[in-house]
């Protein structure tokens, strides 16, 4: 399965170097990782994307918090999230085929962001799986050049994960060692 965390850490240099090591000690891969500024001054985020299973998520997530430069990590892969993914398509578009490349770029929501003789560049935001389907249906054409941002992602709603999962966590402990809410009935 894959997880997604939020990882926050000083925006200093060595710490992308000195996370991306630690998954590589554990032997996970990186399935996608991006990495950018937030709201706060000298604080990077990390999206980072990876295959396992629960167990694994919470040891990654624990090594995670050992890492000095790390000052917090949600895991948001449960968590009501958005997800987008960035690409930039070169396509082969000369004489009649520039008009269907054109169109389809129109059906998908993307936008031509250069236009050469024999070629367009265009730019596309969505899920990972539209930016695919986008990618197959222009593959015909002949697909030049492609980059991707990978995976961003962000959790919904205005409390932050970690205070989410707080909260849910004091509410089990107010109950008490042995309550079982879902048994209480009026």
């Amino acid at each position: 399965m894959l997880h997604t965390f939020a990882v926050y850490v000083e925006n200093k240099p060595g710490v992308l170097n000195r996370v991306a090591s630690l998954f590589r000690r554990r032997a996970f891969n990186i399935e996608s990782l991006t990495v950018g500024h937030t709201e706060r001054q000298g604080v990077s985020r990390m999206t980072v994307v990876v295959d396992t299973d629960e167990a694994g998520a919470r040891r990654l997530e624990a090594n995670l918090y050992k890492l000095v430069p790390v000052q917090r990590v949600d895991n948001i892969t449960a968590a009501p999230s958005i997800a987008r993914d960035l690409a930039l398509i070169k396509v082969a578009a000369i004489g009649d085929a520039r008009t269907p490349v054109m169109q389809l770029v129109d059906v998908y929501r993307a936008r031509i962001v250069d236009v050469s003789p024999e070629s367009l560049i265009i730019e596309t935001t969505g899920t990972e799986d539209k930016i695919d389907s986008l990618v197959e249906v222009l593959r015909p054409y002949g697909v030049i050049e492609m980059v991707r941002t990978g995976r961003v992602a962000m959790a919904r709603g205005g409390v932050p994960v970690r205070q989410r999962a707080d909260a849910a966590r004091s509410a089990t402990d107010a109950e008490g060692p042995g309550s079982d809410a879902s048994n209480f009935s009026v």
